[in-house]
């Protein structure tokens, strides 16, 4: 199970500058503006080998002091919870305000690992003065500059010593594992209950501390699955919570450690923000999919026209991943609920399907001849071979060809779309990589 790292701090000291520069992307925006980040913010770093999760808390919009204090209060409070280092972010500029103090307060209750990054300190000269964080009783402030990079490998090195081993996970790997996910009260704790309640069969409930996921083993009914939970179903002790804050980061828990997600959708308040972050999230680390539209027994209109309206909606919202399997039910009326189970069993073979070589050349190569890649600047790109990788996490094949670089991202499209009609890949993300013969 991958470490979940999270960013704190009050606004403007450069939590989203950081996020940018640990996972080498440009996904969260940076202005000189306090409280710019809403959407909540979520990366891979890759480090000296080792991968984790990163969550940058964000920021908010505020009309006074007070309401600031609290949102950070919040939004701290829910980081010590889930993420198993936290990276406190201070202005190396400012120094210690009032508000670091209270925030270190609340993370030194919680004995969680904390790196302070004392940031902003674009030279030597300024790198000095992070000494005086040693106030906040928090260990060594690490000195960097998220603009231009200095201090930040210290700071990486320092953190990967501070991630606990991680569980061997052989025991189970070779069992489907779901995770029921989406946004607050969207019927989570129902499906689970509808599927383990009171007539549970449990083999095993492999816990890690509080914060980890649970695996429950459910072999009933002809089916064997891990059914990936978290501590979100048991009681979360006093964290008043920022509801899509909290959702996004307990999904990414469930999510990095199931091979396919059940995704709820609420059929009474439709596709919103939050189940797109969601979706993103299960993209993002190449998970199946099963969408479940819950509560449709309290849906007045049930013909099949309402349902392909629906069904098309979500696929446009989703798009350009549009194969997936969407079931309609309720988790209260137990309606379908062990079709979605039965479901994401057929996307987990999709996931471990595999297509022999010749077969692939035999289905893909005419296709190939019919519609080649368009030429680019007079030149012609000529597939000549295609084969399956093997001992990977989804169906990754290899399009050896002469011109790798020039096949763009349409005709990518075309051949995955073309690979999907001859072949049961639904719900199932796949790789294409092209390669020089």
């Amino acid at each position: 199970m991958q470490n979940l790292v999270a960013i704190v701090g009050r606004p403007n000291v450069g939590k989203s500058t950081l996020f940018n520069r640990l996972t080498k992307s440009r996904q969260a925006i940076v202005t000189e503006t306090a409280g710019t980040t809403r959407d909540r913010q979520y990366g891979k770093v890759l480090w000296n080998g080792q991968e984790f999760s990163l969550v940058d808390t964000g920021g908010w919009v505020v009309n006074s002091d007070d309401v600031l204090e609290d949102e950070i209060n919040k939004q701290v409070e829910i980081a010590i919870e889930e993420a198993d280092v936290i990276l406190f972010v201070v202005d190396v500029l400012l120094g210690v305000t009032e508000l670091d103090v209270s925030v270190a307060q609340m993370l030194r209750e919680s004995g969680k690992p904390v790196i302070i990054v004392a940031n902003k300190a674009d030279n030597f000269d300024i790198a000095y003065q992070s000494a005086e964080f040693y106030s906040l009783g928090l260990g060594d402030p690490y000195s960097v500059s998220s603009i231009n990079g200095s201090g930040t490998g210290d700071l990486l090195d320092h953190l990967l010593t501070l991630f606990k081993k991680e569980r061997g996970e052989a025991e189970w790997e070779d069992i489907p594992k779901f995770a029921v996910v989406g946004r607050p009260n969207a019927g989570k704790s129902s499906i689970i209950n509808a599927l383990i309640g009171e007539e549970r069969s449990i083999v095993t409930d492999i816990a890690g501390t509080t914060r980890d996921s649970i695996h429950t083993r459910y072999n009933k009914f002809g089916m064997d699955f891990y059914l990936i939970d978290t501590a979100g179903i048991r009681k979360r002790g006093k964290v008043t919570e920022d509801l899509e804050y909290f959702s996004v980061i307990r999904s990414i828990r469930m999510i990095e450690n199931a091979d396919v997600c059940i995704l709820l959708i609420d059929a009474t308040r439709g596709i919103e923000s939050q189940d797109l972050n969601i979706f993103s999230l299960i993209q993002k680390n190449r998970k199946g999919l099963v969408v479940f539209v819950n509560k449709w027994d309290m849906v007045e209109e049930k013909d099949q026209t309402v349902i392909k309206t629906f069904e098309n909606a979500i696929r446009e919202r989703f798009a350009p991943f549009t194969d997936f399997p969407i079931i309609f039910g309720s988790a209260l009326t137990k309606q379908r609920i062990f079709k979605v189970m039965d479901t994401a069993k057929e996307v987990y073979q999709n996931k471990q399907r595999k297509i022999p070589t010749s077969e692939l050349n035999e289905v893909m190569l005419p296709i190939i001849e019919r519609k080649p890649p368009p030429a680019l600047k007079g030149k012609y790109v000529k597939i000549k071979y295609i084969t399956q990788l093997h001992n990977t996490n989804i169906p990754s094949f290899v399009f050896f060809c002469n011109l790798p670089k020039w096949v763009k991202e349409p005709y990518r499209r075309f051949l995955e779309n073309r690979m999907r009609e001859h072949w049961e890949l639904t719900g199932t993300p796949i790789n294409l990589f092209f390669r020089e013969k």
